[in-house]
């Protein structure tokens, strides 16, 4: 429906007209999901991204030229990173026996768009509520997780959880041991570690690195989450980290940021 020649031409043109410097970029390929009215840019590398961005000004008035639901910006290397990341994602599912999270692999491999399976009922699990508390519950529901739900006590009101007296970096930093001292039986654990997924004893995933979905993503997914309690330190921490996996925009971390230096 739209090519990439048309969106060059459209963004040079939003550009020009709004006083911006018409910087040469590169589109990969383009990609239209009728269904879901979305369309998705694959920019050739991040300066690229930029441009058709536009301080999120020229992608705006993009989606209102093009009269689409969503536009959305990813580079080659953005995605070529997803997929490296998936291959290992889909080895430790098989190595584990996690069968049931073998589908959302496979469908996260052809993104964009996401076309994900219904859920099923798979097995019993244990969420801990980090900074990003919605999608963690939103992936548990995904994957048809029955899941008991912890969080640090004070953290999400807005929530329903079964509190615990931890510290507030756990906020942002779960801790395993803990975690691991909350099984009765064979479980999953899902929580924002530090690592994409690892088995000991129990399965432990941060399903944002495992499926390497970035928080742009994620609050399209799942809503955003703020916690009620936490440390400006353990906060700034989180974001550079995030960011510097490449799974959060800087404009977001610095949105983030700044909310928290304010609370």
């Amino acid at each position: 429906m739209f090519s990439k020649e048309e969106i060059e031409e459209l963004v040079i043109q939003i550009r020009r007209e709004h006083g911006l410097p018409v910087t040469p970029f590169e589109i990969d390929e383009v990609r239209y999901d009728r269904e879901e009215d979305k369309l998705f840019i694959i920019a050739h590398d991040r300066t690229d991204k930029s441009v058709i961005i536009g301080s999120s000004l020229v992608i705006g008035k993009l989606k209102e030229i093009l009269g689409v639901k969503m536009v959305s910006v990813y580079t080659t290397l953005d995605l070529i990173l997803k997929r490296m990341q998936l291959e290992r994602s889909l080895n430790f599912a098989e190595e584990h026996g996690l069968d049931f999270l073998i589908p959302f692999i496979k469908a996260e491999f052809n993104f964009p768009p996401r076309k994900w399976p219904n859920p099923k009922k798979s097995t019993k699990g244990i969420v801990f509520l980090t900074f990003n508390a919605k999608a963690l519950l939103g992936f548990a529901n995904t994957f048809g997780i029955e899941s008991q739900v912890y969080g640090v006590r004070y953290s999400f009101p807005k929530l329903s959880f079964i509190p615990v007296d931890r510290s507030i970096r756990e906020v942002f930093f779960p801790s395993e041991e803990f975690l691991k001292s909350l099984v009765k039986d064979e479980e999953i654990i899902l929580s924002e570690f530090a690592f994409p997924a690892r088995f000991d004893k129990v399965v432990l995933i941060n399903p944002i690195r495992f499926l390497r979905i970035g928080y742009f993503e994620l609050k399209y997914l799942f809503g955003e989450s703020r916690p009620a309690v936490f440390n400006k330190a353990d906060l700034l921490d989180y974001v550079v980290k995030m960011i510097s996996e490449g799974l959060m925009e800087a404009t977001d971390g610095a949105r983030i940021i700044r909310w928290g230096w304010k609370r």
